[in-house]
């Protein structure tokens, strides 16, 4: 059993910010890769960025260099997206993946829920 659970959504201003989290539980081993990622209404999903293991390796696309950051922190198995400088294009539900090991070494691919973020007036 394995899950990821985002959390840290909700309504924001344009220019606003937020910290979205995303928490794995269950029988973990290790967790390698995770990523971000977002669909907005319409549209397919698309990926956000990805962190390596160690907390390197970081990949963020084109359109949200510079305003969202993505860390780490493998103690409490929780990956975190600092997204700022919020603008209405921005409004879509929010998943984290990750590549997980598991205590009986099976690797896993697993998706959260989603977390919905929405940028308005």
């Amino acid at each position: 059993q394995v899950q990821l659970v985002e959390s840290g959504g909700g309504l924001v201003q344009p220019g606003g910010s937020l910290r979205l989290s995303c928490a794995a539980s269950g029988t973990i081993f290790r967790i390698a890769v995770m990523g971000w990622y977002r669909q907005a209404p319409g549209k397919e999903r698309e990926t956000i960025g990805t962190i390596g293991w160690s907390g390197g390796n970081i990949y963020y696309a084109d359109s949200v260099k510079g305003r969202f950051t993505i860390s780490r922190d493998n103690a409490k198995n929780t990956v975190y997206l600092q997204v700022n400088s919020l603008k209405p294009e921005d409004t879509a539900v929010y998943y984290c993946n990750g590549n997980i090991v598991t205590t009986s070494r099976a690797q896993l691919g697993v998706w959260g829920q989603g977390t919905l973020v929405t940028v308005s007036d």
